[in-house]
């Protein structure tokens, strides 16, 4: 029996992970495609999916929370810490925020305290399976003490800055801070 805790107000559980976004589901190229660092960091970073796989692996089970009001229990979730990727990258300490670019255009972003728990990934194995491309693959942000929207799918680029930038849905009114214990849901 699911223990009333785990679930934040507002939501509902589901055994089936939902699918959505854009509307656009980027291809993807193990060949050609890379992430970058970059922005206020002293060692720009452009990483291919082989060297992103190479790099020190984190594993972490998290539950995922929609603002639509489903959730998913205990996804098993593996890839590179986001504060890893900043160490590697030199990020300069006065660059407080990420704003995270993605293949089909969308953006969002998370101050860098959000961001440096050992939980925050970005993601390339979910559930012992590579990431599928409906859900984000090759690689996705995971943030998991915030509503979905702000755990950014087929990233592609994660830019530190000393201003917050909002992304896609912020600043079409949804919460910057995506709380899901406090159905922080828009602005």
């Amino acid at each position: 029996m699911l223990s009333p805790e785990r679930l934040p107000p507002g939501q509902r559980e589901v055994r089936k992970w939902p699918r959505l976004d854009l509307g656009i589901v980027p291809r993807f190229d193990p060949k050609s495609w890379d992430l970058r660092v970059d922005g206020a960091v002293e060692r720009p970073l452009r990483v291919t999916y082989d060297e992103l796989l190479a790099l020190p692996k984190a594993s972490v089970t998290s539950d995922f929370h929609c603002v639509t009001g489903w959730t998913t229990f205990d996804n098993a979730w593996e890839g590179v810490t986001v504060k890893g990727l900043a160490e590697r990258a030199g990020r300069k300490e006065s660059a407080g925020f990420a704003t995270f670019h993605c293949d089909d255009g969308y953006t969002t972003s998370h101050p860098v305290q959000a961001l440096f728990d050992a939980d925050v990934l970005v993601a390339y194995r979910h559930d012992g399976r590579p990431l599928p491309l409906e859900h984000g693959g090759p690689a996705r942000l995971v943030v998991p003490k915030r509503y979905a929207w702000k755990s950014a799918k087929w990233l592609r680029r994660i830019t530190f800055t000393e201003v917050e930038e909002l992304g896609y849905w912020e600043v079409r009114g949804y919460s910057n801070t995506a709380d899901p214990w406090t159905e922080d849901r828009y602005a």
